[in-house]
């Protein structure tokens, strides 16, 4: 108990003196967690409005493989990533394995279908529910989209959230694309994996406080965004 205590002790130390390394760990880890997301959002946004928007032939697949791309295991995803960043692969010449930028690509593939399958889950009811005043204004195309993505906002928000935690709790993926190497992909999960392996419980705990604390705080966030939707400020 005496080793943990001290241990816990330190890490404290390293967060309230602003330790320079494991600030550079911290900011690289959101940096990329962000990016993902953003890509994500540009992408699976659209594509989840239009899903919920309207009815076409294998539309059902499409949403069934959605939902079942939700819980697509990390470590496939970097598989797949590698395999598509290696030398022998197709886009081996970008040279960007071991990079900040497949870390990125593969976070985004993660969330991806999460915004997708939320965002869907968000506006089809609320496109059903205004379809008819919507033709009658004739709203069509994107700015149905639009019309729809900000009346779901507070939904969207969520799935947001949501895609953002996945992403920041994330290791196997990025661990696989990126190598884990110090000052160019090392972030704060394989970090943790990395010095509790050596030993190093203070750096470990102390990125292990700062990952809850970003944890509890994006679960704060949908909570109020949750109670908030509930009544009736969306």
């Amino acid at each position: 108990m005496e080793g943990f205590s001290q241990a816990f002790q330190t890490s404290l130390g390293l967060i309230l003196a602003g330790d320079p390394y494991l600030v550079g760990i911290v900011a690289l880890s959101l940096k990329i967690s962000l990016a993902a997301l953003a890509i994500s959002a540009l992408i699976g946004v659209p594509l989840g409005a239009l899903l919920a928007m309207h009815r076409f032939w294998g539309r059902q697949i499409i949403v069934i493989a959605t939902n079942a791309l939700m819980g697509l295991p990390p470590v496939v995803v970097g598989l797949v990533v590698y395999l598509a960043l290696s030398r022998s692969g197709p886009l081996g010449v970008l040279d960007l394995l071991y990079t900040p930028a497949a870390m990125i690509l593969a976070q985004a593939l993660l969330i991806t279908p999460i915004l997708v399958a939320l965002t869907r889950q968000t506006l089809e009811p609320i496109n059903d529910e205004y379809a008819d005043l919507l033709r009658s204004f004739a709203v069509a195309g994107m700015r149905r989209v639009w019309v729809l993505i900000w009346d779901g906002r507070f939904g969207l928000l969520t799935a947001l959230l949501a895609g953002f935690g996945r992403a920041t709790a994330e290791v196997g993926a990025v661990i696989i694309v990126g190598g884990n190497i110090n000052h160019v992909t090392r972030v704060m999960t394989t970090t943790i994996a990395l010095e509790t392996s050596r030993g190093n419980l203070s750096l470990a705990m102390a990125l292990g406080v700062i990952l809850l604390i970003i944890a509890l705080a994006v679960n704060a966030v949908l909570s109020m965004v949750s109670q908030a939707t509930r009544r009736g400020y969306a």
